[in-house]
């Protein structure tokens, strides 16, 4: 997580600006529905889909609402998938129609490791090209396991519609202020990160 979409943690933006609701577009139902559908359907899977918000041009991605960044991903997918054809999506909208940027090399888990609850773990401190659900505030700090969840496709090979293995996800506790030194107040954070994501501490 790379990419211009992984804002956790990062400073500058300003404040969150929240938009009155009701919604004047009619348009983001529909989105919304679409996506659902393609999902349901098995044309792709949710990793796939947020690969394909990622792989946005940072400068489309940045000025884009919530639901542009959606139906340019829906978009991106269906043309990948050879349902329709950005010719189709031009003539619709009249004119030049984004899609996301090619899809890049995907990975597979590393080799099976298990963690236990209590347990001083580090994520590992490593840079990937492709779909990685790791925020990078976190790479190479150290936290503790303080629970476990079912397994789940690995998404590093699940966004590029490979075989994906099964594996859990750790919630794992970090101080903030060791993410954040000198920048924050005393908290804890909880992350829920892959298997492979991360590696055992060594104590003397």
């Amino acid at each position: 997580m790379d990419g211009i979409h992984d804002l956790g943690g990062k400073q500058g933006f300003g404040r969150v600006n929240y938009p009155s609701p009701p919604h004047d577009e009619t348009w983001e139902p529909l989105v919304r529905g679409l996506s659902a559908f393609a999902l349901r359907k098995r044309i792709y899977n949710m990793d796939e889909f947020r690969h394909a918000i990622e792989r946005m041009a940072p400068r489309h991605y940045l000025t884009a609402s919530y639901y542009e960044r959606h139906l340019t991903a829906v978009a991106t997918l269906l043309v990948e998938k050879d349902l329709v054809t950005r010719d189709d999506l031009e003539a619709l909208a009249g004119g030049a129609f984004p899609l996301s940027g090619p899809i890049g090399q995907g990975r597979l888990p590393s080799p099976p490791q298990s963690f236990a609850i209590g347990e001083k773990v580090r994520v590992k401190n490593e840079y990937v090209p492709g779909h990685v659900r790791m925020p990078g505030y976190i790479r190479g700090k150290v936290g503790i396991v303080v629970g476990i969840s079912p397994p789940y496709p690995f998404p590093d090979a699940a966004g590029h519609g490979m075989q994906a293995p099964m594996e859990p996800t750790y919630d794992v506790r970090f101080r903030s202020r060791d993410l954040w030194p000198d920048s924050c107040d005393d908290a804890l954070n909880h992350v829920g990160v892959f298997q492979s994501y991360l590696e055992k501490v060594e104590t003397a």
